[in-house]
């Protein structure tokens, strides 16, 4: 019973349904809007006036430069906002500030990756520390999203569409979960599979 609420409450968020009273028929409306990742692309990286996000009244918001032609050079990319950033800053067309405070400081880069076996079919799950500390230090996660202790973390499908764990950032500032194989990455041996 517990997992069919959990089921029905993330259908919920993530198809609005519109009922019509006259007709009595339930029709999904707009499906996507609760990622703002996944617009059509005619909506995609709207200018900073038009985007929700930024002031329109801001006369700071006039000077900013509009997304797509930031993004114009960068590597592309299937989903999100389609741009790589992972190939963008492995091609250092990026050079993210590691520290918001010090643009001196260095990032700690971890090159280690761990794989999370997952039940079913599915291909295993790879983190790549790498990339994340390329961008990140380790306090934007530990311990307050992950406790760096194997064994310690239950993660789900369920809780990262829900904003936990992984969808902290993952369908808000990085690649939406809807991308699988980015995370689903490691074939499963012919022993391990049965």
């Amino acid at each position: 019973m517990k997992s069919s609420r959990l089921l029905f409450s993330i259908i919920a968020l993530t198809v609005p349904i519109v009922l019509h009273l006259a007709s009595g028929v339930a029709t999904a409306q707009n499906a996507n809007t609760f990622n703002r990742l996944m617009k059509p692309p005619e909506e995609r990286n709207p200018p900073p006036m038009k985007d929700g996000i930024h002031d329109p009244d801001n006369s700071g918001t006039r000077i900013l430069q509009p997304p797509r032609e930031a993004f114009e050079p960068m590597p592309k990319a299937n989903s999100g906002n389609r741009i790589d950033w992972v190939k963008a800053l492995e091609e250092n067309k990026i050079n993210p500030r590691y520290d918001r405070l010090d643009p001196a400081k260095e990032p700690i880069i971890m090159d280690l990756n761990i794989v999370r076996e997952v039940k079913g079919s599915m291909p295993d799950v790879v983190y790549p520390h790498k990339q994340h500390t390329e961008w990140l230090d380790c306090s934007n996660c530990h311990p307050a999203i992950f406790i760096p202790q194997k064994g310690a973390n239950q993660i789900s499908m369920a809780s990262i569409l829900l904003g936990e764990k992984c969808g902290v950032c993952h369908g808000k500032v990085a690649f939406p979960v809807s991308d699988c194989r980015k995370c689903h990455a490691k074939t499963k041996t012919d022993t391990a599979a049965k």
